[in-house]
C-alpha cells in the first residue's frame, strides 16, 4: 500500500491535479474540500485510491475531529498537503475592499492551515514519520499592490512553515513550502465570485503564467526525496517569453 496523503483544497486547480499525480505515482489520497460534487467526480476518475472528504477548513470542530472521523485504514497519514486557499474580493486597494473579505482571506489561508496541521501532526510524531507541505505563494516574499490581505495571509503561511521547520528539526518530520507565482486556474473566478470574464481578462494580461501541472509536479518532487533530504522551499516563477 502506498503512502497516505491528506490534501486540502482538492476539488479543483492545483489540488485536483496534485491528487491525480499522487495517485498515478502509487499514493493514496484523502481529498478534502467543500464541494462534495467535485470530490465525487475525482473519486469516479481516480478510483479507490482517492477518498473524498467534505471539509471546510474554517470549521474548527470538524477539522479537530478530522482524523478520528476517517475510516481506520486511512488514519495513519504520512503526508499533509495544505493547499486550501481563497482570495474572495481580492485585487483591490486596501481601503477600497470589504474588511470582511480581508478577514475571511486570513481565516482560510492562515487559520485553516493551523487547524488542519494541528489535527494531523500528533499522529505523525507518534508514528515517527511524516511530511507537512504548505502551498503558499510567491507573493509572500515578493509583494505587490492591491492584494494586501492575501499577501499578508500568504506571508503568515510562509512564517508558519519556517517556524514548523524549527519546531520539528530534532524529529523525523519534514516541512516543505511551495511558493508558486500566478497560475491559470479557477482561482481568479472564485476571487471575483464566479465572474469568469474578469478572471480570463486577468490571466490574459500576463505575458506568461505557470500551470497547475507544473506546481503539482513540484509538490510530488518534494515528497519523492530520500529520508535524509528535506526540500525546504520551492519558489516558482513563470519564464518570460
Amino acid at each position: 500500500m502506498g503512502e497516505i496523503v491528506l490534501l486540502t483544497g482538492a476539488s479543483a486547480g492545483i489540488g485536483a491535479e496534485t491528487a491525480r499525480q499522487l495517485v498515478a505515482g502509487g499514493r493514496r489520497v484523502i481529498g478534502a474540500a467543500r464541494r462534495a460534487d467535485r470530490l465525487d467526480a475525482l473519486r469516479a476518475e481516480l478510483g479507490e485510491a482517492f477518498l473524498p472528504v467534505t471539509l471546510d477548513v474554517n470549521d474548527g470542530p470538524a477539522t479537530a475531529r478530522l482524523v478520528d472521523d476517517l475510516p481506520a485504514e486511512w488514519r495513519d497519514i504520512d503526508v499533509l498537503i495544505n493547499n486550501a486557499g481563497a482570495d474572495v474580493g481580492g485585487r483591490a486597494r486596501f481601503d477600497e475592499g470589504d474588511v470582511e473579505d480581508w478577514v475571511a482571506t486570513i481565516e482560510v489561508n492562515v487559520n485553516g492551515v493551523i487547524r488542519v496541521t494541528r489535527a494531523v501532526v500528533p499522529g505523525m510524531l507518534a508514528r515517527g514519520r511524516g511530511q507537512i507541505v504548505i502551498v503558499s505563494s510567491l507573493s509572500a516574499v515578493e509583494p505587490f499592490a492591491d492584494d494586501g490581505a492575501y499577501i499578508a495571509a500568504k506571508a503568515g503561511a510562509h512564517g508558519l512553515a519556517r517556524a514548523l521547520r524549527h519546531d520539528y528539526a530534532a524529529t523525523p518530520l519534514k516541512v516543505t513550502e511551495i511558493l508558486p507565482g500566478t497560475a491559470r486556474s479557477e482561482f481568479a473566478a472564485t476571487r471575483w465570485r464566479g465572474d469568469t470574464a474578469q478572471a480570463d481578462a486577468f490571466y490574459d494580461a500576463f505575458p506568461s503564467l505557470l500551470n497547475v501541472e507544473s506546481i503539482a509536479r513540484a509538490i510530488v518532487f518534494s515528497l519523492d526525496q530520500p529520508e535524509n533530504v528535506t526540500i525546504a522551499e520551492i519558489r516558482m516563477a513563470p519564464t518570460r517569453r
